[in-house]
């Protein structure tokens, strides 16, 4: 007899006999409804109650079998509102069949996905009440939603707006199935119904929507902090979608990091055929990819809420244990994550589960129109029922948070999140010259070199707060370099004479997105990502993903907390000229200005000085992503401190010092961008010289002045006084010397724009140049601002231009020399042939 044989002969004796001498383990071992408890899970339940006994935990004060039993009753009462949300008008307590009329004309809901994660939630709900801890909880699969809000409905774990409209009743029941999809606008002109197709700001205890699947998985192991617990629920559909989800041993560590609970729902299927796990092999397959990866993976039964709540328990206990060990020097890193695995067919409980139909709607047609399919739900939907008494009875046992002190589930401490620095460090400077019209005393420095010491004072002065710092690579080129030799890597076997540590602050991949989030999960510290600009478009729907919901949580007047984050944009398009045209892409700072500029900020560094206000503020500032265009090479230093801080203080500033006749100017002529604004001021050089009156702005935020879409945005412009002295109505003449496309910059800015205004920017031409030729291909040098200035003025080219310039640019000559300096120039700096 095999060993797994004799193993199973003497589990199920042991359930027997514990069966026997508990009359309450009994009642709650019989199962209800489609709940059913397999022997394995019968025993796991067991040795859980012994270990709550032996602890002497009583959690929130109601006996362990008698809380299971209200669990199953729990879930099969969700599963059946649930099933009701996607097909129903109508809800009846009673459970009585539903006639044609009252379903739904349109049904709509993620079903199979809504009912496998019913029991996850109702699990996590009750080993809180088991052992008296409130743990955060996460989900990647947030079109599952409708499962965490039917819980949280049930049991009174409701946000204000689900609270006001919903309650246990016909009609409140009623009012929450015709609520979901119902797509009604409201009076305001926005959407009148709370519940959405993904979490929201009105899910009780939500932290992200959920909607890019997989991000979740690369993000949940950096977000508790130590003393805190995450459950995280993911999916094996989403498994298959980013690289680098099963990479969290790398990183999670016992000094520094909560507990992680990851939980896969795998039903084997996504929306129109098997997930890769599945045809690639069982479940066994699986468990063993993790056992390679060191994880430590738990199987068990994914329809069972007990299973649930016993797979949480005794994933803390495994990861407590190592806690201990490593505490004790026995164990290192990595470290064997436990990982549990819910199995159970897409749609479990339900007609044509684990089916392809089963994502989505699994009766196949509308009950409204086929009565064999109205006969379908009804029969099916009668085995979820749980009679009125009992369900308000199983509801009972959840309401006893105060008996362990602990705060509702809505509350969890992840979600709530309220951090502040407790020391701002002064900022780093630079002087700029006496006479900033003589380029030839312009001092240059690396605008990264005052990002890195500012991150870094930072990190030293508020040291209550877990630095992270998301890094794909080349963290030295891009001038990081106290920051790195400070905070180290993070690896799990240091190499010597390297800035590595086990417990070093960077995590460094060549996997932009898993880099990205592990900054932007670490909402109770302090963050930075710094990334090639080309390949920031890598992150962008991790980034996009916390934008949203940052935007909508401020929407509805609950403004996260959490200090804002930084997302370095630099070795940018301009200065990677030298490494074709994959690396030379702006459309990463392009996205984030058509994103809400108020939660969204896009700001294009000038310089050293404004780089240090802009992180010194930054820090300051909370629940916002500011996009940061910043150039690592050395780029003139000419903003004091005072007009670094008026320039992030207003969005843009009028260069004084450049310029000629501003009270006669015909021209305004505006720069974004380090290199855009070397450019302009030799263009300007040459417009004063032929006496053209004309003013130089500096515009580093262009999203103040756009036209505002919200209150937010409105806010967040540019007062009407500074727009008004940078850009007066008598003067409509307007150059735009832009970082970015030019295209995209002149839609953000349309407030500004005349029929005489002009952009230059980036035209999609690269390859392997120096930044002046690169300047030159894309029509963006002094020589090409005069020429496009010109045509703005009316004037011939040539009261501008040389005849040779003239040939220059036209293609008639070779620019080295006379435009721009010759290839062999050292460091590819601008040496323009400016007469």
């Amino acid at each position: 007899m095999q060993k797994e044989t004799l193993e199973g002969i003497r589990r199920e004796k042991w359930v027997e006999l514990y069966r026997e001498n508990n009359p309450a383990a009994d009642r709650w071992a019989a199962g209800y409804g489609r709940i059913r408890h397999k022997p394995e899970t019968q025993a796991n339940v067991f040795r859980m109650a012994d270990m709550l006994k032996a602890r002497k935990e009583k959690g929130d004060g109601v006996p362990i079998f008698e809380m299971l039993h209200a669990a199953d009753r729990l879930t099969s009462c969700a599963m059946w509102i649930a099933v009701h949300e996607v097909y129903s008008r109508k809800v009846y307590m009673d459970g009585r069949d539903l006639a044609q009329h009252d379903f739904k004309v349109s049904p709509e809901g993620h079903t199979g996905s809504v009912l496998n994660m019913i029991p996850a939630y109702a699990g996590y709900m009750t080993v809180n009440a088991l052992t008296g801890i409130t743990r955060s909880w996460i989900m990647g699969q947030g079109h599952a939603v409708s499962a965490i809000d039917t819980v949280n409905l049930l049991v009174g774990n409701m946000t204000p707006a689900h609270a006001g409209r919903y309650s246990v009743t016909d009609e409140g029941l009623t009012r929450y199935v015709q609520d979901f999809y119902s797509y009604r606008l409201g009076t305001d002109g926005r959407q009148e119904s709370p519940l959405g197709s993904h979490v929201n700001v009105h899910t009780a205890g939500g932290m992200a929507e959920g909607g890019y699947l997989g991000v979740i998985d690369l993000q949940y192991v950096h977000m508790p902090l130590p003393g805190e617990r995450l459950v995280a629920f993911l999916s094996d559909g989403a498994f298959e979608e980013q690289r680098g989800n099963d990479w969290d041993p790398r990183w999670w560590r016992a000094k520094d990091s909560g507990l992680v609970i990851p939980i896969m729902i795998n039903n084997g299927r996504r929306i129109d055929q098997r997930t890769t796990l599945s045809q690639q092999g069982d479940v066994t397959w699986f468990a063993q990819h993790m056992k390679h990866h060191y994880y430590d993976p738990l199987i068990f039964d994914g329809r069972d809420p007990a299973a649930f709540a016993w797979a949480i328990f005794e994933i803390e206990f495994r990861l407590e244990a190592i806690c201990a060990a490593i505490d004790r020097g026995r164990n290192g890193y990595p470290a064997r994550l436990p990982y549990g695995i819910a199995v159970a067919p897409k749609g479990a409980g339900f007609y044509n589960e684990g089916t392809n139909l089963a994502h989505n709607l699994p009766l196949g047609t509308s009950p409204h129109a086929d009565p064999e399919a109205a006969q379908l739900f009804n029969t099916h939907a009668r085995q979820l029922w749980v009679p009125p008494g009992e369900i308000m009875a199983a509801i009972s046992k959840y309401q006893h948070h105060d008996q362990s002190g602990r705060v509702r589930e809505r509350d969890n401490s992840i979600a709530s999140r309220k951090v502040k620095l407790e020391d701002v460090p002064p900022l780093v400077s630079k002087a700029v010259p006496v006479d900033r019209r003589d380029m030839s005393t312009w001092p240059r420095y690396s605008a990264m070199y005052a990002v890195d010491e500012m991150f870094l004072a930072m990190a030293k002065a508020n040291p209550h707060l877990r630095p992270r710092i998301g890094n794909p690579d080349e963290m030295r080129s891009n001038r990081m370099l106290n920051t790195l030799d400070a905070l180290e890597f993070r690896v799990t076997a240091p190499e010597p004479g390297m800035p590595e540590s086990i417990h070093g602050a960077v995590i460094t991949a060549l996997n932009e997105e898993v880099v990205a989030c592990a900054a932007l999960a670490n909402k109770g510290g302090l963050n930075i990502i710094v990334t090639y600009e080309a390949f920031g478009t890598k992150m962008y729907g991790a980034v996009r993903q916390e934008i949203v919901f940052a935007n909508h949580c401020k929407l509805a007047g609950c403004p996260r907390e959490w200090i804002s984050v930084p997302l370095v944009l630099t070795s940018h398009t301009w200065e990677n000229s030298k490494n074709e045209q994959s690396h030379q892409d702006p459309s990463m700072s392009e996205a984030m200005m058509g994103e809400p500029s108020d939660v969204s900020r896009v700001l294009f560094v000038p310089d050293y000085n404004t780089a240090s206000v802009v992180i010194q503020r930054l820090y300051q500032t909370h629940g916002q992503v500011w996009s940061l265009v910043v150039s690592k090479y050395n780029v003139p230093n000419l903003f004091t401190i005072e007009e670094a801080t008026k320039l992030l203080d207003e969005g843009a500033i009028p260069v004084d010092w450049a310029g000629y006749e501003r009270e006669r100017q015909r021209l305004i002529l505006t720069a974004l961008g380090s290199y855009q604004l070397e450019q302009a001021l030799m263009a300007s050089a040459r417009l004063a010289e032929r006496e053209i009156p004309h003013t130089v702005v500096y515009m580093m935020e262009p999203g103040r002045f756009r036209k505002p879409r919200t209150d937010g945005e409105r806010r967040q412009m540019a007062p009407a006084g500074v727009r008004a002295g940078l850009y007066p109505d008598s003067v409509p003449g307007r150059l735009f010397v832009t970082h970015t496309r030019p295209e995209p910059l002149l839609g953000h800015i349309l407030p500004l724009y005349t029929d005489r205004t002009s952009a230059l920017g980036f035209l999609n031409f690269g390859g392997t140049l120096t930044v002046p030729g690169l300047l030159f291909i894309n029509r963006c040098t002094w020589a090409h601002v005069l020429d496009e200035a010109a045509q703005i003025l009316d004037i011939t080219r040539e009261r501008l231009l040389e005849p040779e310039e003239i040939e220059a640019i036209e293609g008639r000559r070779g620019p080295e020399g006379l435009i721009i300096g010759a290839p062999e120039a050292p460091g590819g700096e601008l040496v323009p042939a400016f007469r």
